[in-house]
This record gives structure tokens, C-alpha cells and sequence, in this order.
């Protein structure tokens, strides 16, 4: 490995970058230092004194040289307008997203472009805009499709929306043009602070609302209680779960496939089938029997369709009322999710992962787990103190 040189702080630039740049540093020895490069080569070479003005001038002499035969400089970066930049990305990378992604992708698109313009210069974008795409996004001042305005969200929604920008413009910096010029030279957002929400929403359904739900499912649907048998049996997101289709469900094998296409990250792969979730599959099957691309949960409306994610929304909802629950924020379909992650945490993570389809261990400790009081008094008491034995 090449050792860095260090420096005490002097350092002068002549010359231009990309044609006849030439820097003089000081070494901690005092002694002064030219670099410049020489085609795909850097040099480095000592003065062999500690006149800073001297090395100064000799830095200029050799940018002045080095400029007489270097060639002009090319426009590096081309003039791309935001309408541009998100068509070519839809186009070239979008696609490569689950479907579920990709609407995202677009709408944020379209968003964006009701906020900026679609023939705003991307590297025109500054902090300014920035900042301002931040409090209109919270306040509910950006142009909704159709009139009126959109609505106001919080800090988790505005952190997504730029995280999608970020991404779009960090992807022009290495995509390239037919003169082979990167479409940016820079992200225009890079190194600006994104709002963070301080205390995320994560709501864990417990035992008792869980044995709540079940006990009036049959009353409120019978499609609405095997979905959540398998949304507590299997872990998985509810979206990937009414999608599901009797290709497949493995029975003989107890065991389901889970479709990339269906997923929120786009991750295939089979768990196992505990035995609830078997027992249920089979009362889907008696209540409306069918194979192959048929849906397990078909939509009351059409039933060779899968449950909207409307529908079973309206089944959560009516399943609360049913149960006597007082509605609470946050507690969903994905709190069922979160209780499959707490209820394995003393699983090995990466087990885990493939359980609940999950693709990195560390959304899960960030995300999903959530230890109750039990769990932390029994971690206590398990605690090794002085003096005892091991």
C-alpha cells in the first residue's frame, strides 16, 4: 500500500483542473513539493527548498508550460433539465424494481416535477430548493394531479422522497451520454441534511389484540381470517400475502413459494409451513376451491382477482370494531409483522431474515424488534453478577 504524504498545512494550486493543474504542498519536513500529472501518471517532485514565493512561481512557470500543449478544456458536464433526467431513469432503471417500487418511483417523479419544473436545469438545484421541497412536502403545498394540493406528511415521508432524488442524481453522475460525458458532475443535493423522524411509529400487536382479531375474523370474512393466521404465522407483508396464489402454496410439502413480483424488495424465496398455517390454507381451499393461478384470497368483487389492498384494509378495520379494540395509530397488518420479529428474537437473525423474507439482518433490529417487558425483566434476572457461578 502506498504510504500518503503529509502535509503542514501550506499548499498552493495553479493551473486549471483536467488540463494543466499543478500543486506545491510542504512536506513535515519543510521541504516544498511540485505534483502535477503526467498523462495517467502522478509525480511527484521535490524542490529541494523551503522558499514558499519561489515555489509559488515555479508552480505557475510549470502550469504555464504544461498549458501551451495541453488541449482545451470540453464542457464535462451536459445541460440536463429534471424532465429529462427522470425519463431516461424510468426508462433505464426503474423497470429493475418490483412493481410495488416502481409506482413509487413514478409518482415521486411526477411530484417532483409539480415542484421543481420539468425544464429546471438539474445543476441549477441548490440548498435553497432543498430546503423549500422540505417544508412544502410537510406543510401540504405541493400540487396534487388532478387540483388542489397534496397532503402533509411527516418527517419518514420526506426522508423516502429524497432518498429516491439522491439515488436519481447520484445515478447521473456515472450514467453517460452518447459523447460518453456523465450526465451530472455532481449530485446537486449531495451533503444536505435529510430530516430524520426522531420516534418512528412502530407498533407491535400484542398477544391479547392478536387473540381479539381471531376470535370475530370468520364474522367479519373468511378470507379476512386466513390472511391473518398467515400474516401472524409466516411474518410476511400483507401485500405479498393477498397476492398469493394456489401455484404457490406447496401443501404436500407445507411449504410457500414467495414470488418476486409480489414483494416490496423484490426477494424470492420458500419458507416452511407451520401447522395453523397449513390448517388455514385448507379452510381457504374448502371455502373456494381452485388451483394453479387461481388467488387464495380472491376478491369478493372478482373472484378470479386477488383481495385489493383496500379491501383488506376495510377487513382490519371492521376487525378492530368487532373485537372492541379502540383504534390506535400504527397498529395494522404491519404490526403483525413486527410481532412475528419479536416473537423470534431469540432466533439467529439471519434465520430470521429468511423466515419473514427480510434481505438485511439490520432492518429487522432497526425496524421490527421490539422486546416486551417480559423479555427485559427475564434478560435481568438472567444476568450474571458478582460473585455467583457462572
Amino acid at each position: 500500500m502506498t504510504k500518503r504524504t503529509r502535509t503542514t498545512g501550506f499548499s498552493y494550486m495553479a493551473g486549471e483542473k483536467g488540463r494543466n493543474r499543478v500543486r506545491v504542498f510542504e512536506k513535515d519536513s519543510g521541504i516544498l513539493v511540485l505534483e502535477y500529472r503526467d498523462g495517467p501518471k502522478r509525480v511527484r517532485r521535490s524542490l529541494g527548498h523551503q522558499d514558499r514565493e519561489k515555489a509559488k512561481a515555479q508552480a505557475d512557470q510549470v502550469a504555464a508550460e504544461f498549458a501551451v500543449t495541453a488541449p482545451p478544456t470540453e464542457e464535462v458536464e451536459p445541460e440536463v433539465t429534471l424532465g429529462q433526467l427522470f425519463d431516461m431513469y424510468e426508462r433505464e432503471v426503474t423497470p429493475t424494481k418490483s412493481p410495488h417500487t416502481q409506482k413509487h418511483d413514478r409518482r415521486a417523479m411526477e411530484m417532483f416535477v409539480d415542484c421543481f419544473g420539468a425544464d429546471r436545469s438539474v445543476r441549477t438545484l441548490s440548498i435553497r430548493d432543498h430546503e423549500r421541497f422540505i417544508s412544502d412536502r410537510r406543510e401540504g403545498r405541493i400540487p396534487a394531479k388532478g387540483g388542489g394540493f397534496m397532503k402533509p406528511v411527516g418527517n419518514r415521508m420526506v426522508e423516502q422522497d429524497l432518498r429516491l432524488l439522491n439515488a436519481i442524481f447520484n445515478w447521473a453522475t456515472v450514467a453517460r451520454d452518447d459523447r460518453r460525458r456523465a450526465l451530472l458532475a455532481r449530485n446537486p443535493f449531495r451533503g444536505f441534511k435529510v430530516p430524520k423522524e426522531k420516534n418512528p411509529l412502530r407498533v407491535v400487536l400484542t398477544d391479547d389484540e392478536y387473540e381479539a382479531l381471531l376470535a370475530v375474523a370468520k364474522d367479519v370474512d373468511w378470507r379476512f381470517y386466513v390472511a391473518l393466521v398467515l400474516a401472524n404465522e409466516t411474518g410476511h407483508r400483507i401485500g405479498a400475502i393477498r397476492q398469493l396464489r394456489w401455484c404457490d402454496v406447496d401443501l404436500d410439502s407445507e411449504a410457500i413459494h414467495w414470488p418476486p413480483d409480489t414483494s416490496k424488495t423484490g426477494y424470492a424465496h420458500t419458507t416452511p409451513l407451520t401447522e395453523a398455517a397449513v390448517r388455514v390454507l385448507e379452510f381457504a381451499r374448502s371455502k373456494r376451491p381452485a388451483i394453479g393461478e387461481a388467488p387464495v384470497l380472491p376478491s369478493p368483487l372478482d373472484p378470479a382477482r386477488p383481495s385489493s389492498r383496500h379491501i383488506v384494509r376495510d377487513w382490519w378495520k371492521k376487525g378492530q370494531r368487532r373485537a372492541g379494540l379502540e383504534p390506535k395509530r400504527g397498529r395494522g397488518w404491519h404490526s403483525l409483522r413486527r410481532k412475528f420479529a419479536s416473537d423470534l428474537m431469540h432466533k439467529p437473525l439471519r434465520v430470521l431474515c429468511d423466515l419473514g423474507g427480510w434481505k438485511e439482518p439490520q432492518t429487522i433490529l432497526k425496524c421490527y424488534q421490539r422486546p416486551d417487558q417480559d423479555q427485559l425483566r427475564e434478560a435481568l434476572a438472567d444476568r450474571r453478577r458478582p460473585g455467583t457461578a457462572s
